[in-house]
């Protein structure tokens, strides 16, 4: 409204000056919760991204740089149990049956690989070798004449991908693990394979 004044004894009026009404001190006081809460949610927002950029470079180091494969070494039984190429079927049979066992590596007299027996090799003459008092003429056969001389070997440092892929292709259930020198340092079988399929989880076989 107007203001009046009086100046001697005469009346002047002015005009009010126009003022922006205050807003409630209520709706002061919301605005600024709105406004905390914008900001909250842009920093909640921000931090969300950060993590997950995050996430995202670690996978992808991840992917670049896989584990290393799982060798030969890694899972073999050493030191392995072989036999020498003039040894006898009645040897290798209680071998076998003493240590529980199912593939003998049979070596030439310096120790290299020359051939491998199973116990399928061996049965045959089962009859012959299972007799206490007096095994049968098989019974003195040496390893030579019966043992597979086409073997399949490995090295410590081959891959256990690698090895299941011949097993499978070439229907064997163990492989020699040799050193430099074709000595035999170990033995690698489906079920050590398998055994450790079942107890070390995540494995990887296949990188």
């Amino acid at each position: 409204m107007p203001i009046i004044r009086a100046v001697n004894g005469i009346v002047e009026m002015h005009p009010a000056l126009s003022v922006s009404p205050r807003p409630p001190a209520t709706q002061v006081a919301s605005a600024g919760r709105e406004d905390r809460k914008k900001e909250q949610a842009r920093q909640t927002a921000d931090q969300a991204t950060r993590l997950a950029q995050q996430a995202y470079q670690q996978q992808a180091h991840q992917d670049i740089a896989p584990k290393p494969a799982l060798l030969a070494q890694d899972l073999m039984t050493s030191p392995v149990t072989s036999l020498p190429s003039d040894r006898t079927l009645l040897e290798a049979w209680s071998v076998m049956k003493h240590k529980g066992i199912h593939h003998l590596p049979v070596t030439s007299v310096h120790g290299a690989l020359v051939g491998m027996i199973s116990d399928h090799d061996l049965l045959p003459y089962a009859h012959e070798l299972e007799s206490v008092n007096s095994p049968g003429p098989s019974a003195g056969h040496i390893l030579a004449h019966v043992m597979s001389s086409r073997v399949l070997s490995a090295t410590p440092t081959t891959e256990i991908h690698e090895i299941a892929r011949v097993m499978l292709d070439e229907h064997v259930s163990a492989i020699p693990i040799l050193d430099s020198s074709r000595h035999p340092v170990g033995i690698l079988s489906t079920s050590d394979i398998l055994r450790a399929i079942a107890h070390q989880s995540p494995l990887e076989l296949w990188t």
